[in-house]
């Protein structure tokens, strides 16, 4: 691996992908090297858009074994559809290949605990792609505000994250095959911002001591929308929606014993948030740009960690992926959710 020239190759070149890819070539000293995915013509249409003038081409690669032979690939992207992750981080680790996967790292625990256990019987980097948990808002005012109990106590969270999407069973957001369903796709950030939040008040993010789980089903089985509130041992409540089929402001709100710190809109890439203190007239307002398009955090902490020969990143560490994943199984549980490859 060059010190100078770190080589990103992506797997599955979709819409996610492509933000991936622009924030690997605005970064210094990285670069996205190669691009596969099922659809040829797709792929190389991605290389093409993301080549840079000054910079060798980007290559499109057939295969995925062809990708992963290469030596000069020295992180892998994986971007497919959710339940295509597993199979495409399995074989990057067992190629040696360091590996950042996007969120959800698999759609089940049993699928995520097996690839903690090989990559770290590898030796190999593995982390889940939660970016929001880098952002600057987050790690520049969030985190300090609630260390410092600058709201008191915390007594709730809040958040929504909703979009009505065309119904298509064939779709990802639907198609049960593709591990569809709004838990998966948007849900995780309600439930990975919760567990953060936790970790920044209490210290430690504790197990639910009870769990309250509603929701509506689309007609291929996926969930379409789902309410759930968690109640934490001391008291402390998360109550978020997630939908396929609703439209939200999409904020974040977090109460404690003297005040609330509030994200308006869009938590999950939030710029923006207030603190107000009860009585007080006025709402301390604090912005926190991108410097590119927020997926910068993630993409620098993984490079950091591959450098500094870690298996897993101390700011997403496996134990905070497969801690996320079990409360997914269990909302599915509760729903009588089960995926066919399960």
């Amino acid at each position: 691996m060059s010190h100078q020239d770190f080589a990103w190759a992506i797997v599955g070149p979709g819409r996610i992908a492509a933000r991936f890819a622009e924030a690997v070539q605005a970064l210094p000293g990285l670069r996205l090297h190669s691009v596969q995915g099922r659809d040829a013509a797709r792929s190389q249409a991605f290389a093409a858009a993301w080549s840079r003038p000054g910079r060798p081409p980007v290559r499109s690669v057939a295969t995925l074994p062809a990708l992963l032979a290469d030596p000069e690939v020295d992180g892998v992207y994986v971007a497919t559809p959710h339940a295509l992750h597993g199979g495409a981080v399995r074989a990057a680790l067992l190629a040696g290949k360091p590996v950042l996967c996007e969120k959800p790292l698999v759609p089940s625990l049993a699928e995520g605990q097996a690839l903690v256990a090989l990559a770290r019987e590898r030796g190999v980097f593995l982390m889940e792609a939660v970016w929001t948990r880098f952002l600057p808002l987050y790690r520049e005012h969030l985190q300090g505000w609630l260390r410092e109990q600058a709201i008191g106590p915390l007594r709730a969270i809040q958040s929504s994250f909703c979009f009505p999407a065309p119904y298509d069973p064939a779709g990802r957001l639907f198609d049960p095959a593709l591990a569809g369903g709004a838990l998966l796709d948007i849900g995780i950030y309600n439930l990975t911002v919760t567990r953060w939040l936790l970790q920044q008040a209490l210290g430690s993010c504790p197990e639910p001591a009870t769990l309250q789980v509603d929701g509506v089903l689309a007609p291929s089985g996926v969930d379409q929308r789902i309410a759930a509130t968690l109640v934490f041992p001391g008291g402390v409540s998360s109550q978020f929606v997630c939908a396929l089929d609703a439209s939200s402001d999409n904020s974040l709100r977090v109460f404690g014993a003297r005040g609330v710190i509030s994200l308006p809109r869009n938590f999950w890439r939030a710029t923006e948030a207030s603190l107000q203190l009860h009585g007080s007239e006025t709402a301390q307002q604090v912005a926190a740009p991108l410097r590119i398009n927020g997926f910068e955090g993630e993409i620098e902490e993984a490079v950091r960690c591959i450098r500094a020969g870690l298996v897993e990143s101390p700011l997403m560490p496996h134990a905070e992926s497969l801690a996320t994943l079990a409360w997914m199984d269990e909302i599915r549980r509760r729903l009588g959710l089960r995926y066919p490859f399960e």
